[in-house]
């Protein structure tokens, strides 16, 4: 009779050691990608200049919301980010006292460069797979990961809780 909710519940012990799995390599391979778009870069900066190329231009409280980083490390980042060229600055068009970030040239050419040898490089790592198996691996992230967006929105969209 507990059969069905023993397999429910192996089934997610199962997703929460590969989840946990995946995001301990993805923090190293951040690290990794992050110094090769230049050394004097922490792990957060790769993917902070990915998510510009992919949604910018981006206020830096977006940044803070989507990312789910901390004001200071996303202040620290973008600042070195705009030093060594790869971020530039501009006034937000809708509201000119704030500034919205984008990738400068050099910017969205070193993060293409390494976007294109990760592509490659799954190509290898998957080519004994079908494409099928490829397409419903990268379905079921989109789900999982518009999953989480929806949950993000919804945390942050709840009023404060009250003391009383």
């Amino acid at each position: 009779m507990n059969a069905g909710r023993d397999d429910t519940h192996e089934a997610f012990v199962r997703l929460e050691r590969e989840i946990g799995l995946l995001l301990r390599r993805s923090r190293a391979i951040s690290s990794r990608l992050s110094a090769e778009l230049h050394p004097d870069l922490d792990g957060a900066a790769y993917g902070l200049l990915a998510l510009l190329q992919d949604a910018g231009p981006l206020r830096a409280s977006d940044l803070v919301a989507r990312l789910g980083l901390d004001k200071s490390t996303v202040s620290r980042q973008v600042g070195t980010l705009v030093r060594l060229g790869l971020v530039d600055r501009a006034a937000d068009p809708v509201d000119g006292r704030a500034q919205v970030l984008t990738p400068s040239p050099e910017g969205s050419a070193r993060l293409s460069r390494i976007r294109e040898a990760r592509r490659a490089r799954w190509e290898e790592d998957l080519a004994d797979w079908p494409l099928t198996d490829v397409g419903t691996l990268a379905d079921l992230l989109h789900r999982f990961n518009a999953l989480r967006t929806a949950r993000e929105g919804e945390a942050s969209a709840a009023p404060a809780p009250t003391q009383d």
